[in-house]
């Protein structure tokens, strides 16, 4: 995953400015004790910044992978 498909995947499951606001403000132990925005501009790997997300909300499984999935495919799977 690369950065900007990290953003979009956030913009996608939190419309309307909630994942840009949920990125600067939820802490997560996963990534020691930084928010997902903290941990992006230290380094971590966006796709294991978006896997912390994804578990500590209690999204979907197949919302991992959210990036490699072309908007129509999303539709179908309720996303």
């Amino acid at each position: 995953m690369r950065e900007s498909e990290f953003w979009a995947a956030i913009d996608y499951v939190y419309p309307r400015g909630r994942g840009r606001s949920l990125a600067q403000d939820l802490v997560l132990s996963a990534l020691g004790e930084r928010s997902p925005q903290q941990a992006l501009d230290d380094g971590v790997d966006p796709q294991r910044v978006w896997d912390a997300i994804v578990a500590v909300q209690d999204l979907p499984e197949h919302y991992r992978f959210i990036h490699r999935l072309k908007p129509e495919d999303r539709q179908e799977l309720g996303m």
